[in-house]
């Protein structure tokens, strides 16, 4: 099974939205290559084997996720310029290029940022594996894994995992041509979801009442929201899972897309979470796209795992105004956990964060290509928008391996005055911070508020902070 990028010259940058998940590999050659990059998870996999993630003749790539899986020989990055693996095991681990990040991960090496770029956890501290399909006998079932925590290691290595199974017969299957009237009264009798391959426009906002629900796309089932309405919304219920699915901007501008928790939301959802796990979001790209934010979290305990959050620098209706988004990411919602957060190229920042206690293991993020000159992304007295801002009233908050790069083609000779912004507090701290200008199209002046070294001259090099403060 090989993810190449012959078709793209070697560069396999735009390598988007694939997947493979509960299978075992027993490479050929002895070794399988995934050259990936976003929106591509690696789940459940066991691969009797190597594993190479850059495609023939090394080229480009452009980063990924592997979870609850196991290689075990070499995993071997080379071009990868950033990786997050999480709750897995490996044989070994070759090198790494800006940004390799790993919690609860047996065989991940040491710490070493950045020279190696290594950042390593050696547990994740709240994890739950994402639902899958899969037959019993001759019956359609869904496993919804258990949450773990303090992970370390594949859920299925020692045996069956643990969780629970549910029958095909307590889920709605949506098929091509369903409305969202059809979808919530589904819901409203208490039905999961399982949304089979197809592209879904709603003329409604899809509203996920119940506790425990799950909605899980297969084959990457896409929805659309037509005349601006929010794509979907979860109510601020205990465990609700949402998983393997796109939302793909309409033509008329949303105020969200996908709202986790109504406004004001304060429940405590320690103890079963709502999860958010290979749920893409794209704006543009396959036509005109608008809305202001794109993800908006107010459940408290929330686990974002994997998520792409992209408004589109190159497709169809791409532009600074035609796929006009400002925000990628809010978050308010206390204690939530991000674990491979990916949120590239909004107009504004790209990641807010306003909730206590959260904690994101993993950012990838480019700001826009875009813009068309320094007074379009001038924040009052600063220069641009932070990639991911943490707001001056939060008190606790916790990074760990997190990236963002420029590359502002249209006027390379902008200024970012810093890829981070946080207030400066005994309990706000960052690890494994780095900034890079592509080819030296823009430049960052520092890497955290006023911290880190500019990035300089057109060698792509990063500049980077181990610890903040």
């Amino acid at each position: 099974m090989t993810v190449d990028a012959g078709w793209f010259d070697g560069n396999a940058t735009q390598n988007f939205w694939r997947s493979a998940e509960n299978l075992a590999l027993n490479p050929v050659n002895g070794t399988n290559r995934w050259a990936v990059s976003q929106a591509a998870p690696f789940r459940r996999m066991h691969v009797k084997g190597g594993l190479n993630m850059a495609p023939s003749g090394y080229g480009w790539a452009s980063g990924g996720y592997i979870a609850d899986s196991k290689i075990d020989g070499t995993v071997g990055p080379y071009s990868q310029q950033q990786w997050y693996s999480r709750d897995s095991s490996v044989g070994g681990w070759t090198n790494g290029v800006w940004n390799m990040t790993f919690s609860g991960v047996q065989g991940a090496p040491a710490t070493g940022f950045p020279d190696p770029p290594y950042t390593t956890l050696d547990t994740t501290p709240v994890s739950r594996e994402k639902p899958f399909l899969y037959m019993d006998g001759g019956q359609y079932k869904v496993f919804a894994p258990a949450k773990r925590v303090n992970a370390r290691g594949t859920s299925w290595g020692n045996g069956a995992p643990q969780g629970e199974s549910i029958p095909l017969d307590r889920f709605y299957v949506v098929k091509p041509g369903a409305t969202a009237a059809t979808i919530n009264a589904a819901l409203d009798q208490g039905l999961h979801l399982l949304f089979t391959p197809g592209v879904y426009h709603v003329d409604r906002t899809i509203n996920v009442n119940r506790a425990n629900t799950i909605v899980l796309g297969l084959g990457l089932a896409t929805i659309i929201p037509d005349n601006g309405v929010t794509a979907m919304k979860i109510a601020d219920v205990d465990g609700v899972r949402l998983a393997g699915f796109l939302i793909d901007a309409g033509s008329v501008n949303s105020p969200t897309l996908l709202e986790v928790g109504p406004q004001g939301a304060s429940a405590d959802h320690a103890a079963d979470p709502t999860t958010v796990q290979d749920v893409f979001i794209r704006i543009g790209g396959a036509g005109p796209g608008k809305a202001i934010t794109s993800m908006v979290v107010n459940s408290d305990d929330t686990i974002i795992d994997h998520t792409w959050v992209w408004r589109a620098d190159h497709g169809d209706g791409v532009g600074w105004e035609t796929n006009r988004a400002d925000h990628g990411v809010r978050v308010h919602g206390d204690d939530v956990l991000a674990t491979g957060l990916f949120v590239e190229h909004f107009n504004k920042y790209d990641v807010e964060w306003y909730g206590e206690r959260g904690r994101t293991i993993f950012f990838q993020n480019e700001k826009a290509y875009d813009a068309p000159d320094q007074a379009a992304i001038q924040n009052g007295a600063t220069k641009g928008y932070a990639a991911y801002r943490v707001d001056d009233s939060v008190n606790t908050h916790e990074g760990w391996g997190m990236g963002s790069y420029c590359y502002y083609n249209v006027d390379p000779t902008i200024r970012q005055d810093h890829g981070f912004k946080a207030p400066v507090k005994p309990g706000v701290r960052f690890h494994s911070l780095l900034v890079v200008s592509l080819s030296g199209h823009g430049h960052y002046e520092h890497v955290i508020n006023g911290t880190g070294s500019p990035t300089s001259g057109t060698s792509t090099v990063p500049s980077t902070v181990v610890n903040f403060p």
